[in-house]
């Protein structure tokens, strides 16, 4: 049986570098929502709009929706596949999500982060919340839908769930939204545009952070005469 308790990033956690050091490896953005909450959409829009950023391709037992593309919205594998996966610890973490197998890729977003390129991580409540405990330095993004109506209509129209799929992501949506409290920002997408602006500019502002910038600054210093 697998078991579902994420194991250790000792090769990350063991980099991390002293508070009083410049910060030497990428951001991982986690983002998540509830079932229905458009953080695809908005983050497809941010991967056009942002430069040197990179998405983190999860792997999953459910099949492609119409337009999906293995490899580049989801690695579609078996589930016999996922659980050799699991026991060869390729996953930074997985989860069971609706009925179907998720998760993340340990390799590549060890490698992102460790070339000191950005990257973007889409997962459900779950998977955030692992990941959070894995990397504390990540940076957590929680969608929020603008009504629950709204949120149903999305899944209607989206039209890729069995009457039972539904039934259950319905059902599932209020416990999801509660978790919000433990992400680091939160964006209400009632509007595609402003959600989306929203999105880039938390990526900016945390590119912006002092300790991500004082090797920069320091190159910047040495131009300067000295006092």
């Amino acid at each position: 049986m697998l078991s579902e308790n994420p194991t250790d990033l000792t090769e990350i956690e063991s980099a991390a570098p002293a508070k009083t050091e410049p910060v030497s490896r990428g951001i991982l953005f986690v983002v998540s929502s509830p079932s229905g909450g458009g953080k695809g959409t908005l983050i497809n829009r941010v991967l056009k709009s942002v430069p040197g950023l990179s998405y983190s391709v999860s792997f999953t037992t459910r099949a492609p929706r119409p337009g999906e593309v293995d490899g580049v919205d989801y690695f579609f594998v078996a589930t016999s596949r996922f659980e050799e996966l699991v026991a060869a610890d390729e996953f930074l973490e997985w989860a069971r999500v609706h009925g179907n197998l998720y998760g993340t890729s340990r390799a590549q977003v060890v490698k992102e982060i460790g070339e000191r390129r950005d990257i973007i991580l889409e997962v459900d409540v779950q998977g955030a919340a692992s990941v959070r405990k894995l990397l504390a330095d990540s940076i957590s993004i929680f969608i929020v839908p603008p009504s629950f109506e709204v949120l149903k209509q999305r899944l209607v129209t989206r039209g890729t769930d069995s009457p039972l799929e539904l039934e259950l992501r319905l059902r599932n949506a209020p416990i999801e939204l509660r978790q919000y409290l433990a992400f680091d920002y939160v964006i209400v997408n009632d509007d595609l545009d402003r959600a989306s602006a929203q999105l880039a500019a938390i990526i900016y502002a945390e590119r912006a952070r002092r300790k991500r910038q004082e090797e920069e600054v320091r190159r910047v210093a040495e131009t300067f005469p000295a006092s």
